[in-house]
């Protein structure tokens, strides 16, 4: 058994969910921030439990083959990125093993996994970021929340990130410096301003600059407006959004637009879609347009198929879809979500899609019961993946293609495994690296009936 406070030399063999380095010492797991696989380090014990160990980084014996000196200088301090430091390539490798080893170990399935679809330049691709705001010895800091806390480490420039997006915190320190707005404090749940979101059109270059505030009015808006512009040619919406509530969650309830328009646009493909400041876009277009492709690929369409789209968000997939389709039904259980879907479809003029708000495991069963079946599904849910009550009634339709579309590769090999038992096989499975040099990993799986 290893002991605390004492000083091992530990080889780092795996990654974990959270981008830590795993390694072991007489078989017993030890988890080290910022070790990548081949990595020979020295580190200190800090935590000991039944089943692992806490390791604290002190040297780097010996560097990993795969190990590279991470572009942004607080990427081992940050919680934006977690393995900046390992070359990309060794990135999607390891990104595939995952997904693998996953399928196996809780699907016990073992289909094609082909290489992972990763990205040109891996840099600067978010379209949304999302910053809290802080004071730090009397001056505004604005960045992301160190690793494992709520301490917010500055960022003037993020290699994720647009560029645009060092003019947007620029101008917003000035602000409250200048007129001495309040910023929020978590522990007092005093000040004005929380949080500052960007959203930027990545096909138009359009950007949207979101404040949230801890009350109703926005001191010296017009300056803050002028500023904007003067920084952020692009800007064409500025929107305050009302959060009073003692939440970790970022948007309240109320919003209103300050300045232009109340949406901004963008496109996947040629399709057109209007973004407002909560619409769910994914943050990586060049990314999201792969797994698209490869969700429609899957798909098969000819143009004949009945197309269920379930957790269909804003109806993006729902839209791809549309256009190979006979008609296309999606489900969602965010209201707004769904009207976004429908004014979407609207603006591509897409009449054959039809939406429905709702629980899944209540609105797929109760269009079942009214008689509606599909050809095809596609499923798109959130990590905890789908309920039981939506893949039960999947399997009853009996479509002939399932396409699952997967941010958790766990809940995808678990429900793989389901589908499995009742008859439908994962032939292909396509990772796709929507958030390159994080640990995350996108995952689209073609399934077929066995017969």
């Amino acid at each position: 058994m290893v002991e605390i406070n004492r000083t091992y030399h530990l080889e780092i063999i795996d990654i974990g969910h959270n981008g830590e380095g795993i390694g072991k010492i007489d078989g017993f797991t030890i988890f080290t921030e910022g070790g990548i696989p081949g990595d020979l380090l020295k580190v200190k014990i800090t935590l000991v439990k039944k089943n692992y160990a806490l390791g604290q980084l002190m040297e780097i014996l010996t560097p990993s083959p795969y190990r590279v000196e991470a572009k942004c200088p607080v990427a081992d301090i940050c919680g934006g990125c977690q393995i900046m430091h390992m070359d990309y390539q060794a990135q999607l490798d390891l990104k595939k093993i995952r997904v693998a080893e996953t399928m196996k170990r809780i699907g016990k399935i073992d289909p094609i996994i082909h290489p992972t679809l990763g990205m040109e330049n891996p840099y600067e691709y978010r379209n949304k970021a999302q910053f809290p705001v802080g004071i730090s010895n009397g001056k505004a800091i604005l960045g992301f929340y160190q690793r494992g806390s709520h301490d917010i480490v500055d960022i003037n420039y993020c290699h994720i990130q647009h560029p645009i997006n060092e003019g947007v915190a620029k101008t917003i320190k000035e602000y409250i410096e200048k007129y001495k707005v309040p910023v929020y404090d978590e522990k007092t749940r005093k000040g004005l301003i929380r949080h500052v979101v960007t959203r930027r059109g990545y096909t138009t270059g359009e950007v949207m600059v979101i404040i949230i505030t801890n009350g109703n009015d926005l001191p010296h808006k017009s300056a803050l407006i002028e500023g904007l512009k003067k920084e952020v040619p692009q800007l064409e919406s500025l929107v305050q959004n009302i959060n009073k509530e003692n939440t970790n969650k970022i948007f309240g309830r109320v919003t209103k637009t300050l300045y232009g328009s109340d949406t901004i646009v963008d496109y996947i493909g040629d399709l057109k879609f209007l973004i407002s400041p909560q619409s769910f876009f994914q943050v990586n277009p060049l990314q999201t347009k792969a797994l698209y492709d490869k969700a429609l690929e899957y798909a098969s369409l000819t143009g004949d198929e009945v197309v269920f789209d379930i957790y269909c968000g804003i109806g993006t997939i729902s839209l791809f879809l549309a256009q190979k389709a006979k008609k296309v039904i999606g489900v969602e259980v965010v209201e707004a979500a769904i009207e976004d879907a429908k004014r979407n479809a609207n603006i591509n003029n897409l009449t054959n899609t039809e939406f429905y708000t709702g629980e899944a495991e209540k609105v797929v069963p109760h269009l079942y019961k009214k008689g509606m079946k599909a050809d095809v599904v596609v499923v798109d849910p959130p990590r905890k993946g789908c309920e039981e009550a939506v893949l039960e009634t999947i399997v009853n339709m009996e479509p002939q293609r399932i396409v699952y579309v997967s941010c958790n590769p766990a809940t995808l090999a678990r429900d793989l495994a389901y589908l499995d038992e009742k008859g439908y096989k994962a032939l292909e499975v396509q990772p796709v690296d929507m958030f390159p040099h994080t640990v995350h990993v996108e995952t689209v799986v073609a399934l077929y009936k066995k017969d």
